[in-house]
């Protein structure tokens, strides 16, 4: 089954066809600075596998043969790509999918890298906007 996804704005769009090289959460330093969080999750999809379907998105080389791209328009991140370690493949990230809840994360990548207080989410009080 195919799945599609987008970004903020709805201007950069996707789809992504099985099988998936892997789902994992990705914790190096690089992905935490581009995506502002404390990991990303990924969907590695070999080359052809996938498609931009609404504008294509903004390159930025962010070393050498590395490739990150992101919407011209409200600047999500959109997808990476390694041609050094990974050839062939394109990383898109999980949560821009229409159903986030179709892929499962079955790896960490860079674990040595995580942030020590990114685990602890499911033990922290719940702060909930209807007062509760």
């Amino acid at each position: 089954m195919t799945l599609t996804g987008h970004c903020l704005c709805n201007r950069t769009r996707f789809e992504l066809d099985p099988p998936f090289l892997f789902v994992g959460h990705c914790h190096c330093e690089s992905c935490r600075r581009q995506t502002a969080s404390a990991f990303t999750t990924f969907i590695g999809v070999e080359q052809g596998q996938w498609r931009w379907t609404g504008a294509p998105p903004v390159r930025y080389e962010s070393g050498p043969g590395r490739t990150r791209w992101f919407c011209a328009g409200c600047g999500a991140p959109a997808a990476y790509a390694n041609e050094v370690d990974s050839p062939g493949e394109m990383h898109f990230y999980a949560a821009l999918l229409d159903d986030p809840e179709a892929v499962v994360p079955e790896m960490n990548f860079h674990p040595e890298e995580h942030l020590s207080w990114a685990f602890d989410a499911p033990s922290l009080p719940v702060y909930r906007r209807d007062g509760e």
